[in-house]
């Protein structure tokens, strides 16, 4: 592979995770050009909310790293940030384990507004969408909605529960309010689409 082409999934020194500074020649850590935006992203975090963010997530991760479910951390994150509504954009078919959320969300003190990925009842067709392709849904998922409905309802944090891929980069695109993931959707692997990474040598291989 052309040194040039190299970036981190390339290294195992790992000495970004330290503090020798001793960095492979090829190293993004000290290529001239992402130098130079490692030190424009540093003055980013002296912004008001991302100091804020930075310093509460550093803090669950300091107190409560290998201790916390996630679910466990996205309360205790939202209480420290003071947040009082939040958002969930939820595909339809976790909409279950959203209402699980929303309880212990609801339980905990906050407003909780969700929004199914299917709002609105849009028919694909409309579009433009084949018709074929409507045999697994005749509406379309619909998360610049999603997205726009949850900003109008002024939420301080939002929620992603397994948008389809595509369908959260628009939500994500669209959302005003810091957006966390909680479940990534993958009907094959029961939610959990790291056991393809871990079995990517074994069971995988072959379908990868």
């Amino acid at each position: 592979m052309d040194d040039k082409c190299k970036s981190c999934v390339d290294c195992g020194m790992y000495s970004c995770d330290f503090q020798n500074k001793k960095y492979p020649e090829v190293c993004v850590s000290r290529d001239e050009v992402n130098e130079n935006l490692i030190m424009c992203a540093l003055d980013e975090y002296e912004t008001a909310e991302n100091n804020r963010i930075m310093m509460t997530a550093a803090g669950i991760e300091h107190e409560y790293y290998c201790r916390m479910s996630r679910v466990e951390e996205t309360v205790e994150f939202a209480s420290r940030m003071g947040y009082s509504k939040i958002g969930i954009a939820t595909c339809i078919g976790l909409i279950k384990e959203s209402r699980v959320l929303a309880k212990i969300l609801r339980d905990h003190g906050f407003e909780v507004y969700a929004v199914a990925c299917k709002v609105g009842g849009v028919d694909k067709t409309n579009l433009g969408i084949p018709e074929e392709y409507k045999e697994v849904g005749p509406n379309i998922c619909n998360p610049i909605s999603q997205a726009m409905i949850l900003n109008e309802k002024k939420t301080d944090m939002n929620i992603v529960m397994g948008l389809c891929v595509g369908h959260d980069m628009l939500f994500y695109q669209y959302a005003e309010a810091p957006t966390t993931t909680l479940v990534v959707k993958d009907r094959v692997t029961g939610h959990n689409p790291a056991a393809v990474l871990y079995t990517a040598d074994s069971y995988y291989k072959k379908k990868l």
